[in-house]
């Protein structure tokens, strides 16, 4: 007897053409995208468009927020690979609606509509508390290091530039005497497009120059934070006394030899990865509420340390939500007198570590740093202690779904706003994807 199989013929034709409704299982995260992208403002998306007439005839704002959403909520991230799937994927079929936008089409929105994009996170994260997935009963605050769109060879010291300066200076000085030479031994030397040579140097030389000066600007800075000043331990003119030696290693504003600047993203700044080494990132806030996991507050900076950050965090909370916490969780890199000192009158409850519980505790001055010290009495009591253990299981879940789930671990865009506007599109496609589970359970 020979095998019955169920009817298999790839040449079958369809009489009638399917249901785009129907290419996906119900339930599926594309429905729930398109549905809540249907539900959300987008007029400032359509505002870019008023008054472009018939003729002018871009694709639909929803439909590109749609996909790109999407995109991000499943790993795509890139255009290319995101106009490749409108052709391969389904749910981005279904989605698109048989358009196929061309990735230079889908870079460009994305750039263009950056503001409007971000925007949509607070958009989403109101919808959460509508449904009731956020309840800013505790709320877990951690930061995470993400890579720049920046590679550490395109990067240079500041020893190094103040080098290649001189070197480059030397070369085009060469060149130049070397055009001006007009004798009999140059017409035996090899062929050699002067001018071409001096340009690609003197860019060479320009670019190198801008970036020393972004490093002294930026050190000058520091020091004037520091209390520091141009004129310090310079005696008056008319004092006759002399000059007295700086107890500062270095002069006011200038960087130490082996400061760095990345010639591909300047924003970024060189920080410590997990897994050892160092790479130019930015370091992305979060903060979770614990109700669903929802991150209620996504700001991106380019400061290594997270102890400056804890009180814009919570002021984008408030921003986002329209609210403020009722327990507020960080751990030991949030400690900072000076920001326990700005969250004095914060009506939020802050728990913050001095350092890991169990371990050893350095002696805390209360003279000199007051409000550390009070933290540090405060965890004595075992009901802190055991609300602060909540702390790793609200807050470092969505930063491990980012990179392991979703797979983001280094930013397309480049600059400071725009990798903030992208930070907050990611956390956008994360919550949606967190709604979309706890909807349906």
């Amino acid at each position: 007897m020979t095998t019955s199989y169920l009817p298999y013929n790839q040449h079958q034709q369809m009489l009638l053409p399917h249901a785009l409704q129907d290419w996906l299982p119900e339930g599926h995260l594309a429905y729930f995208v398109s549905d809540t992208v249907d539900s959300l403002d987008l007029s400032a998306f359509h505002a870019r468009y008023a008054g472009g007439g018939s003729r002018n005839q871009p694709f639909n704002p929803a439909m590109m927020v749609k996909i790109l959403v999407y995109g991000y909520a499943t790993g795509v991230f890139s255009s290319r690979k995101l106009a490749r799937k409108l052709y391969e994927d389904v749910a981005l079929r279904m989605l698109a609606a048989d358009n196929y936008p061309a990735h230079r089409t889908i870079c460009d929105f994305r750039a263009i509509h950056l503001k409007e994009l971000s925007d949509l996170f607070v958009q989403v994260v109101k919808m959460a508390k509508e449904c009731g997935l956020v309840k800013l009963g505790t709320i877990g605050v951690d930061g995470t290091k993400i890579k720049a769109n920046a590679s550490r060879h395109k990067a240079m010291s500041y020893d190094r530039m103040q080098k290649a300066e001189r070197e480059l200076k030397d070369q085009i000085d060469a060149l130049l005497a070397r055009a001006r030479a007009a004798d009999a031994a140059e017409k035996n030397e090899p062929e050699l497009d002067i001018p071409a040579e001096i340009a690609r140097r003197e860019d060479r030389l320009a670019v190198i120059r801008a970036a020393r000066a972004r490093l002294e600007d930026r050190q000058r800075q520091a020091d004037i934070a520091r209390g520091r000043s141009d004129d310090e331990d310079v005696p008056p003119e008319d004092s006759g006394k002399p000059k007295k030696k700086s107890r500062f290693k270095y002069k006011f504003g200038e960087p130490k030899p082996d400061a760095q600047e990345n010639f591909t993203d300047p924003e970024s700044r060189i920080m410590k990865r997990a897994g050892g080494g160092f790479d130019y990132a930015y370091n992305a806030q979060a903060a979770v509420d614990e109700s669903a996991h929802i991150i209620v507050a996504a700001e991106l900076v380019n400061s290594a340390a997270d102890s400056g950050q804890l009180a814009s965090v919570l002021a984008a909370v408030k921003r986002n939500v329209g609210d403020d916490a009722e327990l507020v969780l960080a751990d030991a890199g949030y400690r900072s007198e000076a920001m326990f000192e700005q969250l004095r009158a914060h009506p939020s409850e802050l728990i913050v570590a001095l350092g890991r519980i169990g371990k050893q505790e350095a002696v805390i001055d209360p003279k000199k740093r007051p409000l550390c010290a009070a933290m540090a009495d405060k965890f004595r009591s075992a009901t802190i202690q055991a609300a602060y253990r909540k702390r790793k299981w609200i807050s470092e879940p969505p930063n491990a779904w980012v990179k392991s789930v979703l797979g983001f671990r280094q930013f397309s865009m480049r600059g400071l706003a725009k990798a903030q506007a992208e930070w907050k599109l990611v956390c956008t496609a994360l919550n949606l994807r967190r709604m979309a589970k706890m909807l349906s359970a």
